[in-house]
């Protein structure tokens, strides 16, 4: 039994996540959702760099999607991220339908770099240390041609 009143709350709500309850519709729903997400993103530690896309890229995305993606590089090292010209991400304002967003570390709580959309691609990004945590999300309309990013390592 926890005694901690919010270890208490902390535990019903990952308990509450992981029966599926946040989600709407049946359980195949679900479990079609959990693959979707697994299809996309990767955590990457090539050494001498790399490219990764959007999923479909340079066709349009699907819709319903989040892709994360990890970037890591070797120690006392920082890593340069650059988009390609041919990038298309719904517009919205602020960034608030599809979109990437970019932080600077390996969390989705590490401290955010931007967020991008729209016809115009983000300028050179470079981390402040040895990873990058970019996420694609897509919302359920208005599909795009999406993103091919390129990266690269510096020293610190």
């Amino acid at each position: 039994m926890l005694a901690n009143p919010f270890l208490k709350v902390v535990a019903s709500l990952i308990i509450f996540h992981l029966s599926g309850a946040t989600k709407k519709g049946t359980e195949k729903q679900t479990t079609s959702e959990t693959q979707k997400s697994v299809q996309c993103g990767t955590w990457t530690k090539h050494a001498e760099g790399g490219i990764f896309t959007s999923p479909n890229y340079p066709s349009k995305y699907p819709p319903d999607r989040e892709c994360i993606y990890i970037i890591e590089a070797a120690p006392r090292q920082c890593i340069e991220l650059y988009f390609d010209e041919k990038y298309s991400i719904e517009p919205s304002w602020e960034c608030k339908f599809d979109h990437i967003e970019v932080r600077d570390g390996p969390f989705g709580f590490s401290p955010i770099i931007g967020r991008f959309c729209g016809q115009q691609n983000p300028p050179v990004i470079k981390s402040s240390g040895r990873f990058l945590w970019i996420k694609f999300f897509a919302d359920g309309e208005l599909e795009s041609m999406g993103f091919s990013a390129r990266y690269n390592f510096t020293p610190e």
